[in-house]
């Protein structure tokens, strides 16, 4: 993990492992890729790039120990969606289970992860963030729902009390699409890695931006 300033964030970003129907997922590269980039990301913050397991009795656990690790200020959530075309800025989470089983063999047998509101927004800067990837050239589009898988529960736990460990002051998921692999990729819509990480490095710095202009009270 990088060091920062007073005045420089510390900023969680997250990718998923492999699950079932999803043999290579993009954001665990995206994440290795993040990890090399450290360096370069040090006057933007404290970056911790983590890889979670599709796991349901995981996730809880794993967020409790990186907010014991790095008490993020921000925590930028990112997915794979076979159905996206580009960067998806996922607006609302949802207090609900899906029903596909994860890596453990897993389906939760509740239709609501918590007591809680029904649907919690996204508390990242979406419309500088789509303006921003939209002007780079980068595919990007809206959505209200993540989904009924982890994802989903990965963006409502973020966004919630349940876990009081986990309090990030900005969070929010971004679904990305599969990778491109060569020029014999078939999927519609698939992106090659330079650039997800391009699109990843900017949301990373859009996000720090937008924290330090609430931390002054000016405009990002």
């Amino acid at each position: 993990m990088t060091s920062a300033g007073p005045e420089r964030p510390r900023i969680l970003v997250t990718g998923f492992s492999a699950f079932p129907g999803a043999p290579v997922n993009p954001t665990e590269r995206l994440v290795a890729e993040l990890r090399n980039r450290l360096p370069e990301l040090a006057s933007v913050g404290a970056v911790a790039a983590v890889v979670l397991d599709v796991d349901y009795a995981k996730l809880p656990e794993a967020l409790r120990r990186l907010a014991a690790a790095q008490q993020p200020d921000i925590a930028i959530h990112f997915g794979l969606s076979a159905a996206a075309t580009g960067f998806v800025l996922e607006r609302l989470a949802r207090n609900a289970y899906g029903g596909k089983p994860d890596n453990s063999g897993h389906v939760p047998e509740a239709a609501r992860i918590c007591d809680g509101d029904d649907v919690l927004a996204s508390t990242l800067p979406l419309d500088a963030l789509h303006v921003a990837l939209a002007a780079a050239g980068i595919p990007v589009d809206w959505s209200d729902d993540a989904g009924g898988y982890l994802c989903n529960y990965l963006f409502y736990l973020s966004r919630s009390p349940v876990l009081d460990e986990f309090a990030p002051g900005m969070s929010g998921f971004i679904h990305v699409p599969p990778l491109r692999e060569g020029e014999t990729t078939e999927v519609a819509g698939a992106m090659d890695l330079e650039t997800l990480v391009e699109g990843a490095l900017l949301v990373i710095r859009l996000c720090a931006e937008a924290w330090g202009a609430q931390r002054t009270g000016t405009t990002a």
